[in-house]
């Protein structure tokens, strides 16, 4: 885990002092997107941390080219006059970069002011640790963004060299999208040469020249495209993709009132991943994209029979959603007015266009964009420290959840290639260049969207699937069940809700769900079939009765931990009850993220922006008084997930979690720490402090607010050292602690505006999928051996029948969540 503030320090491996620190700054450049500044944040406390020091560049390599004025120089600030001897702190290299003062003109946006201290004439500035603090959580980019024209001439490249070298920097992190990425790689293919030149025109000194002889060079990608090949996920996308969804459900309630369509046009000139994204979460009826591009002599007729069929079927409301750069199958651009005029006249509704257009970059960046960044920026400090002169440039990504270092040039060339093939008319190689998911996304889309007049499976292939839910509510629960259910009538199965869980089952709580029906479920939190956490052994008989009775082909179980022990039992109870001897599938959705064999779960994501929105709030009291500490407890039973990640993404000093425990002796070096820190803020800036406790667990993190701080905790982290416990210990050593304990936070996070859209919608298509491995009419047959499935978010399919001692420690909520299973497991499609 990374971090932040001094406590942390020393589990890192620090430079070496008898080595020459290494100098890097880090630019914002292109469009801006949000988590930008969570990673200046997180590259400038990284490379403090491991002996470096820092610096920005104002305005992106337009910065670089004008530099810094004669005269100007950085000068400390004066407000870190602290006596050493009375703070205790061991790390010199913490203490030396703690602040320079520039941070609050940047983050102000003071930065140009005539008067007093400014900025004027400098792009190129020294930070510390505390001139970041907090920025994790504004949108764009606090050191500003642009588009260079002088940087694309060699000249101007030239004088950006000379710049850096009268700084004494030789190392440069890179945030933007393919073309910012290719020039920081010209800028430092081109190097030797450029120090040559400077030192041959007098520019430079010899000895400057022979000091800078190399250039380091790592990008980050930082789009809201979403349209970097080698990666992911890009920085911005994830909070963009929020932003369309935002929209997206407030205007649908006014089309639903007047029966409108909408056709709406988002971002992505040469990737559709927005729109598709957006389609898939908010249930959009029709999609145009550049890399599937729909028949040009046909594309009006198709769109108009799928909208039709939806209206016939009672549908009031229709949402068409257009990425900018949309184009038929002759290359010719698709154009949100003109859609809107053809289903105008030739079906006769009230239409109208929306451009959401730069609102979609806009806004505070949501969770993901807060980790994710943070991570990559922590990576791109040791690509840096590990670089040769015969090491690529690299830029950082992320695949299958992994921070990951690709070569930079070839990321770019591959994500190029996407633009070639569909100037060449090659569509199958363009989708082929995208993510898989890209494509399972797409067709989770058509499959849920389209409305078959004849069902596509034969008779005799045809079942009666049963879906439940069990467990606790979380978000995506209801989004799961709408794709499975369209999904399967689609097929020809017919989808039948259980009600209340196993109860329900047992009194006959049970009704077949249409595709109508389910139409709003996409952004209904919580669970619209009922949910508790009874499992089946209260009477395994009668359940199995039931079963009979209604004559279920199949199970689908959508929840948390319950249902994966729901699904362990029914698969026991295959000896004894042949009734359970059909396709059962467990879809994984709580907020505690505590399912074992799957690395996310439904309503995770959305438990995450739930925290993240709460602590905002609460950073805004702590920053108005000042001196406070406030205690935040979370809730996640005996899982540390949601502290661990919540407190990367509010910038948590320290986590208590269950996994780890805590005891005295860490409660008493907190307590020093907090005295320690108090002691190094700004004269007469006291930073406030924010403690966040798990309910079972306990997590501590600095506010991102330069007068706030927030320590967060599971509610499991101790039975004894329980929430009360700490806050008295703070107060007693303190004198200034306030306590604030959510205990209602996770009852909100069930609620929260759901943001896990995509995966709510393409893993059940998997789960109905797995179903099909199973002989037609399974419950008149004997059960395959693989026939019982636990998903896991990412493709693949594990079967449940683990040993104990996995499925104690699961139930312990242990590290478990995150294992590979002893026993056999199976890769789905």
């Amino acid at each position: 885990m990374i971090e932040i503030e001094a406590s942390y320090i020393a589990p890192f491996a620090m430079a070496d002092p008898s080595k020459e620190k290494m100098r890097l700054a880090v630019l914002t450049s292109g469009g801006d997107s949000a988590g930008m500044n969570a990673v200046v944040r997180a590259v400038v406390k990284a490379a403090i941390l491991k002996g470096c020091e820092t610096w920005i560049v104002r305005e992106g390599y337009e910065g670089l080219v004008r530099g810094n004025a004669e005269g100007h120089r950085h000068v400390s600030d004066k407000g870190i006059c602290v006596s050493h001897k009375d703070v205790h702190f061991h790390e010199e290299t913490f203490l030396h970069h703690l602040r320079y003062g520039d941070g609050e003109l940047l983050r102000d946006g003071t930065g140009d002011h005539p008067g007093g201290r400014t900025l004027k004439g400098r792009y190129i500035v020294r930070v510390g640790w505390d001139d970041v603090r907090g920025w994790f959580a504004e949108g764009g980019t606090l050191i500003g963004t642009a588009r260079s024209v002088a940087f694309r001439t060699r000249e101007g490249r030239l004088t950006a060299a000379q710049n850096m070298i009268k700084e004494g920097i030789d190392a440069l992190v890179v945030c933007g999208g393919d073309g910012s990425l290719t020039g920081a790689d010209v800028f430092r293919s081109e190097w030797p040469k450029l120090v040559t030149e400077l030192q041959s025109t007098g520019r430079i000194t010899e000895e400057e020249a022979q000091k800078h002889a190399h250039l380091k060079i790592v990008g980050l990608v930082g789009s809201i495209d979403n349209d970097m090949s080698m990666t992911d996920l890009t920085i911005g996308a994830p909070t963009a993709l929020h932003r369309i969804c935002e929209s997206i459900d407030n205007i649908n309630s006014t089309a639903y009132s007047h029966s409108r369509a909408f056709v709406l046009e988002v971002m992505g000139r040469h990737c559709g991943w927005l729109a598709l994204m957006a389609s898939v979460s908010s249930g959009a009826d029709f999609i145009f994209i550049p890399e599937n591009p729909p028949d040009a002599e046909k594309w009006e007729d198709s769109m108009c029979k799928m909208i039709q069929s939806h209206r016939d079927v009672g549908k009031r409301k229709t949402i068409v959603i257009v990425a900018e750069g949309a184009v038929d199958s002759n290359l010719k651009p698709i154009r949100a007015e003109y859609v809107k005029d053809v289903l105008t006249n030739r079906l006769g509704l009230d239409s109208r266009v929306t451009t959401l257009g730069h609102t979609q970059r806009g806004g505070k960046p949501c969770a993901f964009d807060r980790i994710m960044p943070t991570l990559q920026g922590v990576e791109a400090v040791n690509a840096l420290l590990e670089a040769t002169p015969d090491t690529p440039s690299y830029m950082i990504g992320i695949r299958e959840n992994k921070i990951t270092r690709v070569p930079l040039m070839e990321a770019v060339e591959m994500t190029r290639q996407v633009s070639v093939a569909i100037a060449e008319k090659n569509f199958p190689k363009a989708m082929s260049l995208r993510d898989p998911e890209f494509s399972e996304s797409l067709e989770g889309f058509f499959a849920t969207s389209i409305l078959e007049s004849e069902p596509k499976l034969p008779h005799h292939l045809r079942m009666r699937v049963a879906i439940m839910h069990v467990g606790a509510p979380a978000g995506g629960m209801n989004a799961a069940t709408r794709a499975a259910v369209r999904y399967c009538i689609r097929q020809g199965h017919k989808p039948f809700a259980v009600h209340n869980g196993f109860l329900g089952l047992l009194e006959d709580n049970v009704h077949q769900l249409s595709w109508l029906g389910v139409d709003n479920w996409m952004t209904r939190g919580g669970s619209e079939l009922g949910t508790n956490r009874k499992l089946p052994d209260i009477d395994l008989g009668a359940v199995a009765a039931k079963f009979q009775q209604h004559n279920f082909h199949a199970l689908l179980l959508i929840g948390g931990f319950e249902a994966f022990s729901a699904l362990q039992i029914l698969d026991v109870g295959r000896k004894y009850y042949p009734a359970f001897n059909i396709p059962l599938v467990h879809l994984p959705a709580t907020i505690s993220n505590n399912v074992p064999l799957t690395e996310f779960s439904l309503g995770s994501d959305t438990s995450l922006n739930a925290l993240v929105d709460a602590c905002d709030a609460i950073k805004q009291s702590a920053s108005a008084s000042r001196n406070r500490v406030f205690v935040v407890e979370t809730q996640g039973g005996k899982c540390g997930y949601i502290a661990t990640m919540g407190a990367l993404a509010v910038g948590a000093c320290m986590v208590y979690t269950p996994e780890r425990g805590m005891n005295l002796d860490m409660l008493r070096n907190d307590v020093k720490f907090l005295k320690r820190r108090y002691g190094l803020d700004a004269k007469g800036k006291s930073e406030g402090r924010l403690v966040i406790r798990y309910s079972i667990l306990r997590l501590v993190f600095s506010g991102y607010n330069r007068n706030s701080s927030t320590y967060v905790r599971n509610e499991i982290a101790s039975e004894v050292y329980t929430t009360d416990v700490i806050t008295k210990m703070f107060k007693e050593e303190e004198g200034r602690c306030l306590t604030l304990v959510l205990h209602l936070w996770a009852h909100t996070a069930r609620w929260h505006s759901l943001s896990d859209g995509p995966c709510a919608s393409g893993a059940p298509l998997a789960e109905v999928h797995e179903l099909h491995r199973a002989p037609p009419r399974a419950v008149d047959q004997a059960v395959l051996p693989n026939s019982a499935s636990a998903s896991r978010i990412g493709g693949r399919h594990y079967d449940p029948r683990i040993d104990s001692e996995m499925g104690a420690r699961a139930g312990d909520g242990g590290a478990c969540g995150h294992e590979e299973p002893k026993r056999e497991a199976f890769v789905v499609g």
